[in-house]
């Protein structure tokens, strides 16, 4: 039988190299394969689908509008689309200000950092990101993140982009400091990459607010911290928030967890906006920002850029998360898994740090020595324990995300307590049996 790879060029892949199964459908928390086979999704498919596979609400709301209306560009108005910002800046509190369409999540930075250059008048700003991050594939995108992946393939300082260390506080680029400590730390660190150029260089900061690929989740010392940084300077605080959003993190926005004195002047949406069903990203900007770019021509945006279909999806999405109160069930499950991943971590020696637990987002991170917490492999390499690990986990039904050394758990907000209660007691005989040594043998 022909294999895909026979015909497509897959992403973020030794393309030679691709082979995974078709996926034929869904239900809920789960994938069915053609081969007849059930996985379950620990991943939502890479932070995509909160709302879980197929939700019906979603594919029916695609039927409704294919019916009604396939396409219009940006240039026509679209009951959709007005009625999905409407929603989006109702539950993110930015009142009085506007929601920018994209295809996705990298083009949503982006398109962040123009619009903060546009607003600031400084359109060649500098911007301010952080090392271990992830902020989307195309160049500017990759500019903008610090992940060691693409570094290569950018000059970041070219991009006008500015990396600081991140706050990361299990391995705290400060030193063995306490977390809180670290975080306040790393905001500094933005402070004082600023004031070297001079604050009338600089248009933004960038900072994903926890939720992310590269497996840090910032100490809670760190968001407000950053937010008086930024806003001692009179530079634009942009949040990542297309991974850690729509109930991910316990919250509508992971932000929001700090308050409405600590929101951002824009944030960045994708993925879990429209559920994935549906490819679509945006850019939330407060009234302030908006007031300075109303009366100016600002040169972006994309064909597709606010699709009907997409925007349908979004407003779906939206009623579903409000209906079924999945950012409340995503906080109380994610205590729940944060918990049971906290008991594992008391018996196996191997990992070092669980960290997340805000809702239903958490990461694990693999360790060869507990004290010295030196990793399983050098960053970002995947050893080949923890690829047997995810092998056997899938081949029992389970699909985990990883990276490098970390798990990254990430159900969807749908998922059954049952399932999730399998999917941890498979871990736990996985890390047995790839990783035997107990905390007591280490010890």
């Amino acid at each position: 039988m022909p294999n895909e790879r026979d015909f497509v060029l897959h992403s973020w892949c030794v393309p030679g190299d691709w082979n995974a199964p078709t996926v034929v459908g869904g239900r809920g928390a789960k994938l069915n394969l053609e081969d007849g086979r059930e996985i379950l999704d620990l991943s939502s498919l890479v932070e995509c689908s909160n709302l879980g596979h197929q939700h019906p609400k979603l594919v029916a709301a695609l039927k409704t509008q294919a019916d009604q209306l396939a396409f219009v560009t940006a240039a026509w108005g679209a009951k959709p689309r007005r009625a999905l910002a409407e929603r989006l800046l109702e539950v993110s509190g930015f009142e009085g200000g506007r929601v920018f369409f994209t295809l996705g999540g990298g083009d949503a930075n982006e398109n962040a950092v123009r619009i903060a250059r546009h607003a600031s008048k400084r359109p060649r700003g500098l911007i301010v990101t952080r090392d271990r991050s992830y902020h989307g594939a195309s160049y500017m995108p990759m500019a903008l993140s610090g992940d060691a992946r693409t570094a290569h393939q950018v000059d970041a300082e070219a991009w006008g982009v500015r990396h600081v260390p991140p706050p990361y506080a299990y391995r705290c680029p400060w030193g063995s400091l306490a977390p809180d400590e670290c975080g306040r730390r790393a905001a500094a660190a933005v402070g004082e990459a600023i004031d070297c150029e001079g604050r009338d260089r600089f248009a933004a900061v960038l900072m994903e607010v926890d939720a992310g690929s590269n497996g840090i989740v910032p100490p809670d010392s760190f968001w407000p911290e950053l937010r008086r940084v930024t806003r001692e300077r009179g530079v634009y605080l942009v949040a990542d928030e297309v991974m850690s959003g729509f109930g991910r993190c316990g919250e509508w926005f992971a932000w929001q967890r700090y308050g409405a004195e600590n929101r951002p002047d824009l944030m960045t949406l994708a993925k879990g906006l429209t559920g994935a069903v549906a490819p679509l990203g945006a850019v939330v900007m407060s009234a302030e920002v908006y007031a300075r770019i109303e009366h100016e021509m600002f040169y972006g945006g994309l064909t597709y850029c606010g699709h009907p279909l997409s925007c349908a999806a979004g407003v779906a999405a939206i009623d579903a998360y409000r209906e079924e109160r999945l950012v409340e069930r995503s906080r109380r499950l994610g205590a729940q898994m944060f918990a049971e991943l906290q008991n594992l971590a008391a018996r196996h020696a191997v990992i070092g740090d669980v960290r997340g637990g805000k809702g239903l987002f958490a990461v694990v991170e693999l360790v060869a020595d507990r004290a010295t917490r030196a990793p399983i492999a050098p960053w970002p390499a995947q050893p080949e324990s923890m690829k047997g690990l995810l092998a056997a986990a899938r081949d029992e039904g389970v699909s985990f995300g990883s990276r490098g050394n970390l798990l990254i758990l990430a159900p969807p907000l749908v998922i059954a307590e049952a399932e999730l209660a399998a999917a941890l007691g498979l871990l736990d005989r996985l890390l047995t049996r790839f990783f035997p040594a107990t905390l007591e043998r280490a010890s």
